[in-house]
């Protein structure tokens, strides 16, 4: 019981020192961005800057919110930065504890999961925001002078950020559920249109209440389930390894279960 105890506090002390390796690197980050914070929200807001009417600016509501906005999209920043040194200290903790066939399958889903996440902030940041800040500003009445609000403003693009970058995890999602058992690249086949349905609804509930944003968001999580279905098939396959093994099991087993069916005749 001693030795039980000795290694889990021993695993806490790692998983301590892992979290404190982890937000250092995020700290540090953090403060090397620090000067640049006004620039970095310039950045973030510029989506917005280009559809608004000209001379028009956003506006702080807060007294310091001026101030605290742009630390924490420098954070949101800073976070990015250093995710890769972040998963590493994730890695080096859990990795001891896996199998080898464990290590082959763990190590690409946290690495493709982080990317396909990083991808859809990109394809919402790039594509998405212009295409329905443009939308929104066209239909918008002309007696009216839209200027948002910056904390408003960073709420509705860290919600759309993180819905688009769950929506970019579906392949990852896919392979799990085969992977694990829980269902075969048939049903999944068989399920599509009930995922391109709920792909809408999912799409309708999380964007703003325009067709432009809902399609943008639903039409690449069908492409990505897709996507998934693909990747969950090649990976569901046996190797030629373990297609070899299995016919010379049924080769070795074919003789014995000949010879108790003469017996039994």
């Amino acid at each position: 019981m001693s030795e039980q105890q000795e290694t889990f506090i021993a695993h806490l002390v790692e998983l301590r020192d892992r979290l404190i390796r982890a937000l250092l690197a995020i700290v540090i980050v953090f403060v090397c961005l620090m000067p640049w914070a006004g620039a970095i929200y310039d950045i973030l807001a510029k989506p917005m800057m280009d559809t608004l009417p000209a001379g028009t600016n956003m506006i702080a509501t807060g007294v310091v919110t001026p101030f605290f906005v742009p630390v924490k999209v420098t954070m949101m920043v800073a976070f990015v930065f250093a995710l890769p040194w972040v998963l590493y200290q994730a890695w080096a903790f859990i990795a001891p504890g896996l199998y080898a066939h464990e290590k082959r399958l763990a190590l690409p889903l946290v690495l493709g999961s982080t990317l396909l996440f990083l991808l859809g902030m990109a394809f919402c940041y790039f594509f998405v925001f212009g295409t329905v800040f443009k939308f929104i500003a066209e239909f918008a009445p002309k007696s009216i002078v839209p200027a948002p609000d910056i904390e408003q403003y960073l709420s509705f693009v860290m919600s759309m950020f993180i819905a688009f970058g769950i929506t970019f995890e579906v392949p990852v999602a896919v392979i799990l559920m085969v992977k694990a058992g829980i269902v075969d690249v048939a049903k999944l086949r068989e399920a599509r249109p009930y995922v391109i349905v709920g792909a809408f609804v999912i799409a309708a509930i999380i964007t703003p209440p325009d067709v432009v944003s809902q399609f943008m968001l639903a039409v690449p999580m069908c492409l990505l389930y897709e996507l998934g279905i693909v990747l969950a098939g090649m990976l569901s396959k046996p190797s030629p390894q373990q297609e070899a093994a299995g016919e010379a099991a049924q080769q070795l087993a074919a003789p014995g279960v000949a010879e108790g069916e003469g017996e039994r005749r």
